[in-house]
């Protein structure tokens, strides 16, 4: 008989409910949990497509070893073996800057991909780490650390309480959202315009979101972060700003207004290709919004100026006083988050505490730019990379330079990765370790619900019990993190005990903690769990904002840990929500299957602040620094033709590409042009054009359309399954071609580090 079991879908942002229906061991069907506290029944194709993903036939199922120069079925006993007997002796030879760490996008999608890196970085010693975010949001965890001084303050719009919504380089209504987690972003949307709000969309396309919105701005690609400047200039100059009560907790007003006193609507309406007025009008409307939240996303993140625009993006809420507030854009507050401190001044967040070994690239949040990779690889000397762990990540696909990054992984003198498939990264790994299918896995978002819209928290046991020859993903990385430090063989739940003894110590002896001075060995066997990731979620809960603080084992008074917390539940706000409001921990998370919500975000500063002067430091130095360079934008020549990505609601970056459901459609991996543009350039709708820039050059087909503006081409993101030994059959039989080849990795913003993937030139030709 089939039967039913929850799920939280891990496919995207959105972090919706599931309800699988499951048939012995094989999930056959999967809808929309209507009890779910957060997304309330919605589901979009990713999610229906769950039973697709998790029964792929080209998913591996045992690890692969290589052996005589090909990948070969082995044993978990002989893989790890082989990994044991490899990195240890290569940081021993060559030090531990030898191995270098990619973490791909899926990391953030699964509970082993945030528990067990830190503990994997930190046994390897190195500081050669490459992640998904130098390709996506980094810019913002930058402005963030130099506003705030947490690169994790990353405030997000109140879409179901705001007046106004000013959206750029975003695209939810295809994406579901990036760095905001909201289920149904569509359906908030027209729920926004259906109460009387206004939406408003900066893109050069005009993209399903696009069309839901009031007003429609199509500037030049690239130009977001000389536009936002402008409307901040309006604000200051035309005496708009309101920051309210923000203003005692921020510092440097007087001084923006003198750094922006260049960027006039009239100098900057040419380079972004927008009337003065159109800027003039923006910035009005949004000052005389009751309430407004403006909101920047992988559009106004992958360009040159990405780590200006994320910033100038907090300075238009922080002007108008929307920042922090009902209404604008709030911090949330997850279930896992450190419980709230003392306000008061704190570390501060710096750049460039050490630099790549080649180009000279600054960290940023102790990452590398995944861009240099390559050369940190192939390139002779001392420091180079032998080694790389490679964890759900694709950088031949999803960096740029795919045919150097290629040539370099196979130079190798070993690699390891942790992905379920074979595809054009982990063909090149000497270890191929493959977890289960998500339905056998167990499920929390520790990152997402640090963006979400609204506070809550969930948690989804497996679905189906592991199959034999499995390994849970948690176990494979408690087991890499052994192997790499000489520990291979021992129990891999030390790994977890080690974490959790840590972080208790920790917690005992900070003199801010109501555990201080607690036993920290006392502490840990009162938590509950039935696996090692288990119990420290249960910790994580109970030592967060919501949770007991082990009240009871610290004899104090069970609200003495919980009574100040900041926002705390303050009631159900839907269907499934949970009556009570006891402190949080996993077995009372365990007995509300459907989630439990913690209420709406809520006002938080400036107690989250760790600036040096524990206050907004709205004109921080490295910014200061960087705004002369964009104000010599301003008289540049434009490109006649720049290139711009583009997001399928049915796809998520290269991962999704082998799923039947999913493909097809529009979920195909065209060249959009404008008709003048096609045109001119003599292209047909439906002929393969070649498209060239600085790294090369691809034929892809032509698709004419009337979405985008002049001088602007669109190629989507993920695509080109063409390298021989790859096992993605769906994939493969229409590869498309990897828009990430025509570029070298030389445009990198410089404060972030992040890859330009956005408003870059580029040539056409017709190809007969």
């Amino acid at each position: 008989m089939p039967r039913t079991a929850l799920r939280i879908c891990p496919l995207c942002e959105a972090t919706c409910g599931l309800t699988l229906t499951i048939e012995g061991t094989t999930v056959t069907g999967a809808r929309g949990d209507r009890d779910d506290v957060f997304s309330r029944g919605f589901i979009c194709p990713k999610g229906a497509a769950f039973g697709g993903l998790d029964a792929d036939p080209d998913r591996l199922r045992t690890p692969l070893v290589r052996r005589d120069g090909r990948l070969r079925e082995a044993t978990w006993e002989e893989a790890f073996q082989a990994i044991a007997d490899a990195v240890p002796a290569l940081v021993r030879t060559y030090g531990p800057q030898s191995v270098g760490v990619v973490l791909g996008n899926p990391n953030v999608h699964t509970m082993a991909g945030q528990l067990y890196p830190p503990l994997l970085l930190k046994a390897l010693g190195t500081r050669n780490l490459f992640t998904a975010s130098t390709l996506d949001q980094m810019p913002k965890h930058v402005s963030s650390g130099l506003l705030f001084g947490d690169p994790f303050a990353i405030p997000v719009p109140d879409l179901d309480r705001t007046d106004f919504l000013l959206l750029l380089g975003a695209n939810p209504v295809e994406s579901n959202g990036s760095l905001c987690t909201a289920p149904d972003f569509p359906g908030r949307l027209k729920a926004l315009r259906a109460r009387g709000g206004t939406l408003v969309v900066v893109d050069p396309r005009r993209t399903r979101t696009a069309k839901l919105a009031d007003r429609h701005l199509a500037p030049r690609p690239g130009s977001d972060a000389a536009l936002l400047a402008a409307l901040a200039h309006t604000l200051l100059a035309e005496e708009l700003t309101d920051p309210g009560v923000l203003a005692e907790h921020t510092q440097g007003i007087g001084e923006l207004a003198e750094a922006l006193g260049s960027f006039t609507p009239e100098a900057v309406a040419p380079a972004c290709d927008l009337t003065a007025e159109e800027i003039r009008a923006l910035a009005r409307d949004l000052a005389a919004a009751p309430t407004a939240a403006v909101y920047g996303r992988i559009g106004s993140c992958t360009v040159e100026y990405g780590t200006l625009a994320s910033w100038l993006v907090d300075v238009l809420n922080i002007l108008t006083g929307n920042l922090d507030r009902p209404g604008g854009a709030l911090f949330p507050l997850s279930a896992t988050d450190r419980a709230p401190r003392p306000a008061g001044p704190g570390k501060g967040f710096g750049l460039g505490r050490w630099h790549s070994r080649v180009s000279g690239h600054p960290e940023a949040k102790a990452e590398l730019p995944l861009a240099a990779l390559a050369e940190e690889i192939d390139t002779p000397g001392e420091g180079r990379i032998r080694a790389l762990v490679s964890i759900a990540a694709n950088p031949v696909l999803s960096a740029p330079d795919g045919r150097r990054l290629d040539a370099a992984l196979a130079g190798l003198d070993f690699m390891v990765s942790i992905d379920p498939y074979l595809n054009e990264t982990s063909r090149h790994a000497h270890v191929v370790l493959p977890p289960a299918p998500p339905s056998q896995s167990a499920h929390f978002d520790f990152a997402f619900n640090t963006f979400a819209i609204r506070n809550q928290v969930r948690y989804s046991p497996p679905a189906v019990p592991l199959e034999d020859g499995r390994m849970d993903e948690c176990e494979i990385h408690a087991r890499l993190v052994l192997a790499v430090s000489g520990m291979h063989g021992t129990d891999p739940g030390a790994v977890d005990d080690l974490a959790i003894g840590a972080t208790l110590a920790r917690e005992c002896a900070d003199p801010d903690s109501p555990l201080r001075g607690q036993d920290p060995a006392r502490l840990a066997g009162l938590l509950a769990g039935a696996s090692g990731p288990e119990r420290r979620l249960d910790l994580m809960l109970r030592l967060g904002p919501y949770g007991d603080r082990f009240a009871a084992a610290a004899d104090l008074p069970r609200g003495a840990a919980t009574e100040t917390r900041a926002g705390a539940p303050d009631g159900a706000a839907g269907p499934g929500a949970a009556a009570d409001t006891g402190a949080l921990g996993l077995d009372r998370l365990l007995a509300h299957p459907h989630g439990i919500d913690l209420g709406p975000l809520r006002p938080r500063l400036p107690g989250l602040l760790r600036t040096r002067s524990g206050r907004i430091e709205l004109l921080p130095d490295p910014i200061a620094a960087e705004l002369p360079r964009l104000r010599g934008t301003l008289t540049d020549r434009p490109a006649a033709l720049v290139l711009v990505g583009r997001r399928h609601l049915r796809s998520n970056n290269s991962w999704l590409h082998n799923v039947p459901a999913l493909a097809g459609g529009s979920n195909r991996c065209t060249l959009q042009v404008h008709p003048d543009d096609a045109a001119r350039l003599g292209l047909t709708d439906g002929r393969p054009a070649r498209i060239t820039a600085e790294g090369g050059s691809l034929e892809v087909p032509v698709e004419v359309t009337d979405t985008l503006r002049t001088g602007v081409v669109s190629l989507p993101h993920g695509w080109g399954h063409d390298r021989p030994g790859t096992r993605l059959s769906v994939a493969a039989a229409v590869p498309g071609v990897n828009v990430n080849q025509l570029l070298d990795g030389s445009r990198l913003d410089p404060l972030s580090g992040t890859a330009v993937l956005n408003g870059f030139p580029v040539e056409l030709t017709p190809i007969p």
